[in-house]
């Protein structure tokens, strides 16, 4: 290819919205001849390495704009510590068909047995994916909500829960809410029932929901709208927090 031709397609690939080629073009060419590529098998290079490319970043991004607090995935979970936890139910959930029937997951059970990790690394998968996520604790989504209600906005902030494919609300039950912020909460599982999927993690069990959110009427509401189509994961095994605590005070004791 002369420079020529070589500067020509730089110029219409950047023109096109496709930065990659405009970069790669010489590798591509390269890896064509070494291959001996027929057209249709170049064709077929360029464009999937663009759509890889694109895909990427549009991953990237979409992290980027979750508030996750993390980005771990469900490889980095220890299934050995929680004998409890079948894998395999944890793998099903991430093939992510519960999103498609815009159904729910709640990961119940004490601190520290790694429901967040869950709960994160499903959404990572979701994101991967290409749906759209949003990470919150319960706590800060109340707050939220009752800073722009206070603000006459109330209606623009739900958006921020209501928008997104997949919405992961951590922490529920760790705090019990007053009649009005429970409301708040209800406001938002009402509008995503059967429209959008949420992850929950809470270390209450359903039947403290009444103590939770400060009236049982109003936690059955919630309940009945969440349940209706959710995958329920128990998790009651020991603490990772906990287990590596008393592996860095072992660590301690050793050197003194």
């Amino acid at each position: 290819m002369s420079e020529l031709t070589g500067n020509r397609i730089r110029t219409t690939a950047a023109k096109l919205g496709l930065p990659h080629l405009a970069e790669a073009v010489n590798e591509y060419i390269r890896r064509a001849d070494e291959a001996k590529m027929g057209y249709l098998d170049f064709l077929d290079l360029v464009l999937s390495e663009e759509l890889a490319v694109r895909d990427d970043r549009r991953f990237r991004s979409g992290l980027r704009t979750s508030k996750l607090p993390h980005h771990k995935t469900l490889d980095e979970y220890d299934f050995s510590f929680q004998p409890e936890l079948d894998p395999r139910k944890i793998k099903d959930l991430a093939t992510l068909s519960f999103i498609e029937a815009k159904a729910n997951v709640a990961l119940l059970g004490p601190p520290g047995v790694g429901k967040t990790h869950i709960a994160v690394a499903l959404a990572v998968a979701a994101c991967r994916a290409g749906c759209s996520i949003y990470f919150t604790s319960l706590d800060d989504m109340v707050r939220n909500l009752k800073t722009a209600e206070a603000a006459g906005r109330l209606t623009s902030k739900l958006g921020s829960y209501l928008r997104p494919s997949v919405l992961v609300v951590d922490e529920v039950g760790y705090q019990p809410l007053e009649r009005a912020e429970a409301n708040l909460v209800f406001q938002v599982i009402s509008k995503r029932y059967e429209k959008g999927s949420i992850i929950l993690t809470s270390n209450k069990t359903f039947s403290e929901w009444g103590q939770v959110f400060g009236d049982e009427v109003l936690a059955t509401a919630i309940l009945d709208r969440l349940l209706h189509h959710c995958e329920v994961v128990p998790i009651n095994g020991n603490s990772y927090r906990l287990k590596n605590r008393l592996k860095a005070l072992g660590r301690e004791t050793e050197v003194a």
